[in-house]
């Protein structure tokens, strides 16, 4: 069933016709509201998509910029750790050649309180030693002189042995004063055994002469008489050589091979030292040598082949008392004859190399045509076209016709619309793309 409207308001309505600008304007009109909506999608794509991507670039750069950071913090650590590790060691190094210095230190101490205590002990016994033999020299000499001496119309030689051994013993304490205090010993020394002797003798005349004494008795107390202060006197000899300071044998054995030693280092050292001297003044003598025949030849080959400047040069020489023509002597004489500060350079050299640099100029600087263009080069080679040959061109009789303004019809305004919609989507695509 169709209805139809025959009036509007009293009035008939007219038959509806085709109208194609309204119906192009109202394609025209829902193109370009898609066209928008579309560039309105494409942009908020575009943009979703670049926030997407910048957001995630700027999560890859902070988790690169995070890794750096713990990467070097890893490596501060590292170099930390290193250090105090280094610091350690070195502390530990430290402690440990202190350690042992102090360790050498309390060795030499404890050797050298050792030595100092056996020495001590040694004197100690020697001393004791040396005055218990003397002690025992007395009693046994003593009894024998009582005897030769006993005379009952006599009792005052009683006091004779007494004078004998105690002229020994007094010098001996006597000897014993001298080195303590730093005098000479050797008139205590021969007094001793002066005494030593006359008592000696006494007792072995004593025991040759009586039979109640004997030859035995007489022996044993000369030897008696003799024995303990020689064994005294030696005990004072070693303390006043200890007191002076003099060397025993011994050391001077050890101090004549230290020298030796010492003296055959020196003279190594020495021969060695003017080994090198030697050499050294070999090596100058011989780069003399090499220089003067150096100079020589240098000299020859510049007056061979520069007369002009070697005579100035020369005379140069003479005036400023210079032994060769050095190599500044050589550059001002050069100057002074050429003209030029460059040696080796001549007015004529220095033309020709002005004259080539300048036909370099001219043939860089000049263009280029023809072939040989470098613009012409990058186009391919254009033939002439025959003005005899047919034109070649469908439907036109030969001859293209010559257009004017106003042969093409204008465009509808929803054609020109279009156009520029069509335009505005390709360029956001374009941009968005």
């Amino acid at each position: 069933m169709t209805t139809s409207v025959e009036k509007v308001n009293g009035y008939p309505v007219a038959e509806p016709r085709f109208d194609p600008l309204a119906l192009a304007q109202a394609e025209a009109v829902r193109t370009e509201a898609d066209a928008k909506a579309e560039a309105l999608r494409i942009e908020a794509e575009g943009k979703a998509e670049a926030e997407k991507i910048k957001a995630a670039e700027e999560a890859e750069r902070q988790r690169i910029a995070n890794k750096r950071a713990a990467m070097r913090l890893e490596k501060e650590q590292a170099d930390h750790e290193a250090h105090l590790a280094k610091k350690a060691a070195e502390t530990a190094k430290a402690e440990a050649e202190k350690a042992k210095a102090q360790q050498a230190e309390a060795d030499q101490e404890a050797d050298e309180a050792a030595r100092a205590k056996e020495q001590a002990r040694s004197e100690h016994l020697w001393k004791w030693g040396a005055r218990g033999i003397y002690a025992v020299g007395l009693i046994i000499a003593a009894p024998i002189q009582f005897l030769a001496f006993w005379d009952p119309e006599r009792p005052f030689l009683v006091a004779a042995p007494a004078l004998l051994e105690g002229l020994a013993l007094v010098l001996a304490f006597g000897a014993a004063w001298a080195v303590a205090h730093r005098r000479d010993v050797a008139p205590y020394r021969i007094g001793i055994m002066l005494g030593a002797l006359i008592a000696a003798t006494i007792n072995m005349w004593h025991g040759v002469a009586d039979p109640s004494i004997g030859v035995n008795a007489g022996l044993i107390g000369a030897i008696a008489s003799l024995g303990g202060p020689v064994v005294l006197m030696a005990y004072e000899h070693g303390i006043a050589q200890q007191a002076d300071g003099i060397p025993s044998r011994r050391e001077r054995r050890v101090a004549r091979r230290t020298k030796a030693r010492e003296e055959a280092a020196k003279a190594k050292a020495k021969a060695e030292k003017q080994a090198a001297e030697a050499k050294v003044a070999a090596d100058k003598a011989e780069q003399q040598l090499r220089a003067d025949e150096e100079q020589a030849r240098r000299d020859r080959d510049r007056q061979q082949h520069h007369p002009e400047v070697w005579a100035v040069a020369d005379a140069m020489r003479s005036a400023r008392g210079s032994q060769y023509v050095t190599e500044q002597i050589w550059g001002e004489a050069w100057y002074r004859v050429t003209g030029c500060k460059v040696v080796g350079v001549t007015p004529e050299i220095e033309a020709q190399s002005r004259a080539a640099q300048a036909r370099m100029k001219t043939a860089t600087d000049v263009p280029i045509f023809g072939e040989f263009s470098q613009v012409d080069s990058q186009k391919a080679p254009r033939t002439k076209r025959d003005p005899n040959t047919p034109d070649g061109r469908r439907f036109n009789g030969g001859t293209p016709p010559r257009r004017t303004p106003g042969d093409t019809a204008p465009y509808t305004a929803g054609a020109k619309k279009q156009a520029s919609i069509e335009q505005t989507t390709r360029a956001a695509t374009e941009e968005l793309s």
